[in-house]
């Protein structure tokens, strides 16, 4: 079959060769800046992931080896740089805010701990997976339940659920048995917790620790031991700890009390009525003060107090149920800076110590 195409001479139409010509000529210069456009775009990338990887300094005033940061409910991009900036972790105020609006919708409210050398990278990683820093709260030993509700309630991150309680609401909602006060029921300690935790969760962790602790020195209990109960146990053991000075001695502070109980001889011990006195104290106690007769004064009454006035270590614990086996009946401060106690076994040695060290004759 003829080709019946219409063959135009080049020669004969050159305004077709230019028009052709140059339509190839465009199609190749917008490939040309199209390439140029993505390298540039994949430079930049590039040079964006680079930065983002890269160690955020510390602000000069920041000593410790990470920052915690609060990020409040519902912040902004910038209002997160902002916050971070504040805190000492200078982050870039223009490659931050970039690279948390990148990331926005996917970042979660909370304290975070930003460790020195972290990238702008693995701050967002932390924010973005809800990698939240867990928050202490720390029951010294020796400390009583008055002085540990005060720092709870201090605490924001906790949800203060047991803020309005008295304390027999509390011990109800700790599931205490009646007439078992919380008053030494708590193991010091340090526990964390994440923000948001609600506070009977602290209480209710800290009596199952007491618990532990208490049972394991109980299983223990020497055959000279005078407490006949766990409970008992658990009230020396405040009394030990709140007498004790010296770690050294806490053996026998608990010798002493427990020669004391086996005798019927009043323990006599100035923790004990302190605590009975309650709000009346003043940093001072009085001879009227030893004289008032109280459940909690160990002067007038003979035996236990009728509960702990302090939350005991585990030491101390120990130390209620394996008392050292010693003679002495008195102990003094020697007041020498060193929290040891002098022991006597007879009150004239006593005395004497107690002119030696608290008299100064």
């Amino acid at each position: 079959m003829r080709n019946t195409a219409v063959q135009y001479p080049a020669a004969q139409y050159p305004h077709l060769r230019r028009h052709y010509g140059s339509r190839g000529g465009m199609r190749g210069r917008s490939l040309l800046t199209l390439v140029s456009i993505l390298l540039l775009l994949a430079a930049a990338g590039a040079l964006v992931l680079w930065a983002v990887r890269q160690p955020v300094a510390f602000a000069p005033e920041v000593q410790g080896p990470r920052v915690t940061v609060e990020i409040p409910r519902g912040s902004s991009a910038g209002e997160m740089v902002q916050i971070l900036r504040r805190d000492g972790v200078e982050v870039s105020p223009w490659l931050g805010r970039f690279w948390l609006m990148l990331h926005a919708y996917q970042l979660k409210a909370g304290f975070y701990d930003i460790p020195r050398g972290a990238s702008l990278e693995t701050i967002v990683r932390k924010l973005r997976e809800g990698e939240q820093t867990l928050l202490s709260l720390t029951i010294p030993e020796g400390w009583t339940l008055r002085q540990i509700r005060t720092r709870v309630q201090s605490k924001p991150w906790l949800q203060a659920d047991t803020a309005a309680m008295s304390e027999a609401q509390l011990a109800v909602a700790l599931g205490l048995p009646p007439q078992v006060p919380v008053e030494g029921q708590l193991a010091p300690d340090t526990y964390r917790y994440p923000p948001g935790t609600s506070d009977l969760v602290f209480y209710k962790q800290a009596v199952r620790e007491m618990q532990k602790k208490l049972q394991a020195a109980w299983a223990q209990r020497s055959p000279n031991a005078q407490v006949k109960t766990p409970q008992e146990a658990l009230i020396l053991a405040s009394i030990v700890e709140k007498e004790t000075g010296s770690a050294a001695d806490r053996r026998m502070i608990a010798g002493v009390f427990n020669n004391r109980l086996a005798l019927g001889m009043p323990l006599q011990t100035d923790p004990s009525v302190i605590y009975g006195m309650g709000e009346r104290y003043a940093g001072k106690i009085h001879k009227a003060d030893l004289q008032a007769d109280g459940p909690y004064n160990t002067y007038t009454r003979t035996g236990l107090p009728p509960g702990p006035i302090a939350m005991p270590s585990f030491a101390a614990l120990m130390a209620a149920v394996q008392p050292a086996e010693t003679k002495a009946l008195y102990f003094v401060a020697k007041g020498d800076g060193s929290g040891q106690s002098e022991f006597s076994e007879t009150l004239a040695q006593h005395n004497e110590a107690v002119r030696e060290h608290i008299l100064k004759r």
